[in-house]
This record gives structure tokens, sequence and C-alpha cells, in this order.
């Protein structure tokens, strides 16, 4: 061993190169400003935890579960531990192999006496670095794992926006059930009215006609919403990773939380928030690093090999027989490969620039997804606020028709007709609330919301769930 530590020791000492291309950060160039925000702030609703943003304690309820025991949630980490442990793998590259072997052998011929012979032996080969192959293979390894985190809190940050979503969703149909129910009642009382009235003749079965078509056309729709709630809330149970069924309610739509003024932040801070943009960098590193691997291949390979052993023709006598040994250093390199590692260090070079053009190619993408999210918000604000109007008008209209029929300036056809013209007015209202609800969770998952949030904040309340150190 002292031997063999000799000889390694000054060659160790030429270990330092490492071949090909340092990582360097693609250039991008982020717009001054997003398209449709036209007073930029430093700061953003990103920084925001998410159970800051969204405050109804049922929600913050679902989302704690679905953090919990959402199965992509469980695939995420599964895949993060699954890199952590092939880090190690990579990393025991750098030290000597130690291996050992025990055998027993006989022999038995017709003019040779029986011999049985017993033998033990320990090896060790080891690779030395000279040329930073292994430095590239444990770089792109890390960066691998890396990626993986960085796409684990994507899972998360799309669990929180898919849930999120899909409770407004819910609420947007309760809403809209519930305008219907009230909707039908007031036909049906109308339509009550004009059969009393048409049984004693003071009305046509035109309005009666009028009426029952009228309530029937909003019946029809509510089995409708049945459905599309039955299925929302199968859609929740899934994000929440339990079987079907029914989904608790808590604060109304048009009471969840909002905000008049959204922050979008800075263009330039958006490739640190993103996970998804992270990953991208982080898989575009490893892809630098397979290059670097991939030219290494080229030069040749140090092995340093030792073994000591005997063999005895006693099992009693193995140790005391007496032992060998033998020191040995190999350098064994391509000569001719007939364009292999060519072909392999182009094709390494290929999957870079694919890395590097869907990293760019990611953010550009990004800039324009809040953009995007940002206009929607402010315009479906617009929206609700105007069509809000629009249904009190409506409202106002339909009292009054009411009092005009009452008092005989009128007949009920101005009565259901400004009721048919209030129920999609209401409609409408629920649709666009919905819509602002939902470009809010956009743009915060399009920014990369929560990004300065811990691994452990993140599963915030979450009983029995581990933080994710990063490895040395």
């Amino acid at each position: 061993m002292r031997k063999l530590v000799g000889l390694a020791l000054p060659l160790m000492m030429l270990a330092g190169c490492t071949v090909g291309p340092k990582y360097k950060r693609p250039v991008t160039t982020p717009p001054p400003t997003y398209y449709t925000d036209l007073s930029p702030q430093a700061n953003s609703i990103a920084d925001l935890a998410w159970w800051e943003l969204f405050k109804d304690p049922v929600l913050q309820s679902m989302i704690q579960e679905a953090l919990k025991n959402n199965y992509d949630v469980k695939i995420a980490a599964a895949r993060v531990e699954e890199e952590r442990a092939q880090i190690a793998v990579t990393r025991s590259l750098y030290y000597p192999q130690i291996n050992y072997g025990l055998g027993v052998s006989g022999q038995r011929a017709a003019l040779i006496p029986n011999h049985t012979y017993y033998d033990y032996n320990v090896n060790l080969s080891w690779e030395l670095d000279l040329w930073g192959r292994l430095r590239r293979l444990n770089e792109q390894q890390r960066a691998v794992f890396l990626s993986t985190e960085e796409a684990q809190r994507g899972v998360w940050l799309s669990l929180v926006s898919d849930v999120a979503q899909a409770y407004f969703e819910l609420r947007a149909l309760d809403a809209q059930r519930e305008i219907s129910l009230q909707t039908a009642e007031s036909f049906k009382e109308t339509l009550d009215l004009f059969n009393k009235k048409l049984e004693h003749g003071d009305a046509s079965g035109l309005e009666t006609s009028r009426a029952e078509g009228a309530l029937s056309n909003v019946l029809s729709q509510i089995p409708d919403l049945d459905r599309q709630i039955t299925a929302k809330e199968n859609q929740l149970s899934l994000l929440l990773g339990k079987n079907p069924g029914p989904a608790p309610r808590g604060a109304l739509l048009s009471a969840q939380n909002d905000l008049d003024v959204v922050p979008a932040g800075l263009p330039s801070t958006l490739l640190e928030r993103r996970p998804d943009i992270r990953q991208a960098e982080q898989q575009l590193i490893a892809s630098n690093a397979a290059v670097g691997v991939a030219k290494a291949n080229f030069f040749p390979v140090l092995d340093l090999t030792s073994l000591l052993g005997g063999v005895s023709p006693q099992l009693s006598g193995l140790v005391s027989s007496g032992t060998q040994w033998s020191v040995a250093a190999g350098l064994a390199g391509p000569l001719f490969k007939g364009g292999q590692l060519k072909g392999q260090y182009r094709a390494a070079q290929a999957r870079w620039d694919q890395a590097r053009f869907f990293y760019t190619g990611l953010a550009t993408q990004a800039f324009g997804e809040v953009s995007t999210a940002l206009s929607a918000h402010q315009k479906l604000a617009e929206s609700v606020k105007e069509q809000a109007h629009s249904v009190r008008a409506y409202q106002e209209s339909v009292r009054l028709a009411k009092i005009r029929y009452t008092n005989g300036l009128s007949n009920y056809f101005e009565v259901i007709d400004a009721q048919l013209q209030l129920y999609p007015a209401e409609q409408f209202e629920v649709q666009y609330s919905l819509g602002q609800k939902v470009a809010l969770v956009n743009l915060y998952r399009a920014l990369g919301g929560g990004w300065k949030v811990s691994d452990v904040d993140w599963m915030k309340n979450v009983p029995g769930t581990p933080s994710n150190p990063t490895p040395p």
C-alpha cells in the first residue's frame, strides 16, 4: 500500500486539469417592463407565500392536504431522493475501489495425485482523474439532482395553483347554481300567478306559456350545473390524493381575497424565481458537464492497481503459508474508434445546444405568460366592475317592471323580459369574477410564486414532512 501511495502522489499532483467548457449562463435580454405593466415595481406578489395570498381557511386546508397526499408530489419527492443517492454513486468514483475474493479449487487425473488449493485476495483499483472526467461526471450528476429539486418546487407551485383554481371554479359553479335556483323560484311564482289568472279568465295562454318556457329554460340548466359540480369535486379529490367525494366550502367566490394593485416585479428577476427556468438551467449545466466528459474520453485513463493474497493446499495454512502482492499502474487510451468518440462529443454538444435553446425559449415564454396573466387580471377587474353595474341596473329594471304591473301600467311581459335579461347578466358577473380570480392564480404561477419560501414552509402545518437538505 505504501508503494501504491508513493506512486500515486506525484501523479495526483498532475490531476488538476479539467477539460471541457466552463459553464456560462446564456445571455438573455429581459424587457425593461412587462408588456402590460404600466407602473413596474421592485416588489412582487411572487414574494408572498401561498397562505398569504389565498386566505380562505377551507382553501388553505385543502392546499395543505394536497401538499401532503398528492401523488405527483410524492413522485417528485422520490425522484429527488433517487438523484440524491446517485450523487453518492458518482462521488464514489473519486476513491479507490477495494474488492475481495475467496476460492477453492481441486483437480484429479490418472497420473496426478489429488490436489486441493485454497486462495484469497484483496484487490484495489484507482482511477486518477488526470483530465477531470470524474469531476465532470460529478458536476453533471449534481446538476441533475438540483434540477429535480427545482422540478419538485415546480410541482408544489403547480399543485397550489391547481387547487386554488379548481376551488374557485367550484365556488363559481355554486354561485351559478344558486342564481339559477333563485331565478327559477321567481319564474315559478310568475307561472303560478298566471295559472290562477288563467283559471279566472284574467290571463291569456300566451302569458302562461311564456312563463312556463322561461321556468323550464332555467330548470334545465341546474342538472348540468350539478354535473359540473360533481366533476369539479372529483378533480379536487384527485388533487388532494383521496377518493372522490363532496368538497367542503368556505367563503363565497365574491368574498375571496383579491388585490386591487398586483405588482409583478421586474422582468430581470423572473429568471431567479420560476422553478421551471431554474430547472432548465440546471439541465443546461448538466449538458455542459456532459460535453466535458465526452472530451475527456479522448484522453488516456491512468489506473493504479494492487493485489494482496495467498494460496495454500490447506485451509489452516492459508494465512501462515505466506502472502503475495503486486502493484501496477496502467495507462490506457483510445487509438482508433472509427469516429465513435468524435460522434459522442458532437452529440453532447448538440444536446447542450438543445438545452440552451430550451432555456432561452422558456425565459422568453415566461415573460409572455406574466404579461398575459397581468393583462387578464387588469381587464377582467374592469369587466367585473362594469358587469356589477349592469346587474344592479337589471335588478332595478325588474323592480320597476313589477311596480308598473301592480299599478296596471303594463302587462307582465315587461316583468318576464326584465327577469330574462337579469338572469344572464348575473351569470356573466360570476364568470368575470371567476376569470379575475383565475388570472390572479395564473399570475402567481407565472411569476414563480413563493420562491422565497423554504421547503418546510411550502408544507406549512403538514405534520410529518421532513426537510430536504442539499448535500455537500
